[in-house]
């Protein structure tokens, strides 16, 4: 039951990057890609019936570690309370103005929504990064590269996500976005992804690494020859395979000083967590993958306008 949840809470942390991921790519775009309020309303459209179906995952995950694993969910909570605290505040600011974009009627207003969308996703892609890198390494370098390469793979998830769901210039600018931020994040990803793996604890953690480091190098290439709904899959492949490298690492130890087993809930507690999982979770992704086949369609600028 142990190893179960923790693939489950793993399982959920993926699905966090990944969708989260291009929401907060889209965002940090916004201000580089748009020329007007049209492509504007026309990029943030592109995630505005998702982002906060996107934002569940995260609850979910924290709460699956809050109730599988009790003390990993508080020292690491405690252990790195301020960056926790500016991921929130980050994810509010985000939120806030996602959700008054298109509600205000002055350009200030809109100018200050805009900000909050753009400041608040920059800000919690490079602190997941920088958090988890902290907690495989425990270095500065690894903090900031961490940091560095979740926002850099975010944005280039976000520019192929654009260049999948929209029309005319945005599309265009977002293919050529996807090349220059590649340039920063397949190296990154080279130097990063190899300190992640753990052959102690997990050898398939070098298989993950290297497929990752692949899939995204193979996304570069797609994107430059304009077949976006590939260079998608294979930029979410990246961050499935580069995530799966990470709780492999961080199965032996989550924590410097605590093993899974220290970390976790009685038996009973698993099992009844257990049924309780089988029973919702169907449901909820059943909802989501239908969310996003109603709004599957690209968006041109005339649309939103």
């Amino acid at each position: 039951m142990v190893t179960f949840w923790f693939i489950v809470i793993a399982f959920l942390w993926t699905g966090y990057f990944v969708l989260e991921g291009f929401d907060f790519g889209v965002g940090a775009l916004l201000p580089l890609l748009s020329r007007g309020e049209a492509e504007r309303r026309q990029m943030i459209g592109t995630i505005g019936p998702v982002w906060d179906g996107n934002e569940v995952w995260v609850i979910t995950a924290v709460g699956a570690m809050f109730a599988a694993f009790p003390v990993w969910y508080s020292d690491l909570l405690s252990g790195y309370y301020l960056p926790f605290f500016l991921v929130v505040v980050g994810l509010i600011a985000r939120g806030v103005g996602l959700e008054w974009r298109g509600k205000v009627t002055s350009r200030r207003e809109a100018a200050l929504c805009d900000a909050g969308i753009v400041t608040g996703s920059v800000l919690t892609a490079f602190l997941w990064g920088a958090i988890f890198g902290h907690v495989v390494r425990g270095t500065a370098a690894a903090t900031v590269i961490g940091g560095t390469l979740s926002l850099s793979v975010a944005v280039l998830h976000g520019a192929v996500f654009l260049s999948l769901k929209t029309a005319g210039p945005v599309r265009a600018r977002a293919r050529r976005a996807a090349l220059l931020t590649a340039a920063g994040a397949v190296p990154l990803a080279v130097l990063a992804l190899p300190a992640v793996a753990d052959t102690a604890a997990a050898p398939w953690t070098w298989v993950a690494a290297l497929a990752a480091t692949a899939a995204l190098a193979a996304g570069v290439a797609l994107i430059g020859r304009h077949r976006e709904g590939a260079a998608f899959a294979a930029t979410t492949a990246f961050i499935t395979l580069a995530t799966a490298a990470l709780f492999g690492a961080l199965w032996r130890a989550p924590l410097p000083g605590l093993t899974v087993a220290e970390a976790a809930s009685a038996s009973y507690t698993l099992t009844v967590l257990t049924w309780i999982g089988l029973l919702a979770l169907p449901g909820v992704l059943a909802y989501q993958a239908w969310t996003y086949w109603v709004f599957r369609k690209r968006l041109t600028a005339a649309a939103v306008s």
